[in-house]
């Protein structure tokens, strides 16, 4: 009987083992357990929470399930916590990044995420303490930012919380907490070409700092944003070193000529483009020309595109060319003359469609650019 008793009671330890869930299960009350993440600009933003459902509680969730401002969870060491803004242990969110929340400035690293709901708004916190279970020991000490947002009513129900990424843009999200019928945003900004730098600047110390195209690349982007010419102007330097793998070609010369060039160092701009030239295939002189003449350069256009109807001469593109270039600078009679020439050249009849719009332009004297 004694051998009876002791197999009932290590059964009922079992049970109440099992039941205390010591070991994974699913999550208390079927709040489901989810994460979403999404990149802002390179910052890596992931936000780990639990869903809890509305569960026919319709009109009773804000105000009565999820309490107005700061209560006294009645647990724990917090006498008055915001909501954990979602269900079971903390809500988290994590930046790689330092970022800014609604203007105001917020480090990189892994917060507790909590809300003080009122009516029409709430409050955003952001807590060092990431680690604990919900909002009972909450200590408004451990707040990294606050910062009020107004709330928004949805249209459609949503049944079970959950947060998503609204309005992406390089350099900025709107992230959102929905449920029920209340949306709850917060804008996330970043310092998008700073971190782009930072990036360059640390993955140039590795294998892609023998690689040219790397370091032009890098120099490009300074160039395209106006941001840290100076330092494009080094890496378009070290993308024609040896020391650095580098290349004399045309995309490393006349990406250091247009950095010299914003940089207005136009004798040596114009030093370093006579070297480039000569260096181009058909196709980058003749890119060169059009975009000469799209930053309203006409006369350095039509160099550019006379010298490649000089080592290209009778093709379509070349000719082509000098139809613009004239054209760019007024010389519609010689555009004429060169588009009437470029006609039994089209390779198609888009092309040849094209000529004859052009000649029809410059008949009228217009410019086909």
């Amino acid at each position: 009987m004694k051998h009876t008793f002791c197999l009932i009671v290590l059964l009922l330890g079992v049970v109440v083992s099992t039941n205390a869930q010591y070991l994974t299960t699913l999550p208390n009350g079927g709040n489901s357990k989810a994460s979403v993440s999404e990149r802002i600009g390179l910052t890596d933003v992931t936000i780990q929470y639990h869903r809890p459902a509305v569960k026919g509680r319709e009109g009773k969730i804000w105000g009565t399930l999820v309490p107005m401002g700061f209560t006294d969870p009645g647990f724990g060491s917090s006498k008055s916590s915001p909501w954990r803004a979602g269900a079971n242990e903390n809500t988290t969110i994590s930046f790689s990044t330092p970022v800014t929340i609604e203007g105001k400035p917020l480090a990189a690293g892994t917060y507790g995420f909590f809300l003080a709901m009122e009516p029409g708004g709430a409050t955003v916190i952001f807590s060092k303490n990431s680690n604990s279970w919900g909002a009972y020991f909450y200590n408004e000490k451990d707040d990294a930012l606050r910062v009020p947002v107004k709330t928004v009513a949805l249209a459609e129900p949503v049944e079970r919380l959950k947060y998503e990424f609204f309005d992406e843009q390089e350099a900025s999200a709107v992230i959102a907490l929905l449920w029920e019928k209340l949306k709850v945003p917060f804008k996330v900004e970043v310092d998008y070409v700073a971190e782009q730098l930072n990036t360059y600047r640390r993955e140039l110390q590795g294998n892609m700092g023998f690689r040219w195209e790397a370091w032009s690349e890098a120099a490009v982007f300074c160039l395209q944003r106006k941001v840290n010419l100076e330092e494009g102007l080094r890496w378009s330097d070290n993308a024609m070193s040896p020391l650095f793998g580098g290349q004399k070609n045309f995309t490393t010369l006349s990406t250091k000529a247009s950095l010299l060039d914003a940089l207005g160092r136009t004798a040596e701009k114009d030093a370093v483009m006579k070297e480039a030239m000569p260096l181009a295939t058909m196709l980058e002189l003749h890119g060169y020309g059009r975009g000469l003449i799209a930053a309203k350069r006409p006369k350095e256009a039509l160099e550019a595109l006379l010298m490649n109807a000089k080592k290209f001469p009778g093709v379509y593109t070349t000719t082509m060319g000098l139809v613009r270039g004239y054209s760019a600078n007024g010389d519609f009679a010689s555009a004429l003359k060169y588009a009437k020439a470029a006609l039994p050249l089209a390779p198609d009849k888009v092309n040849k469609d094209a000529v004859e719009r052009f000649i029809k332009l410059l008949g009228e004297g217009k410019d086909v650019n």
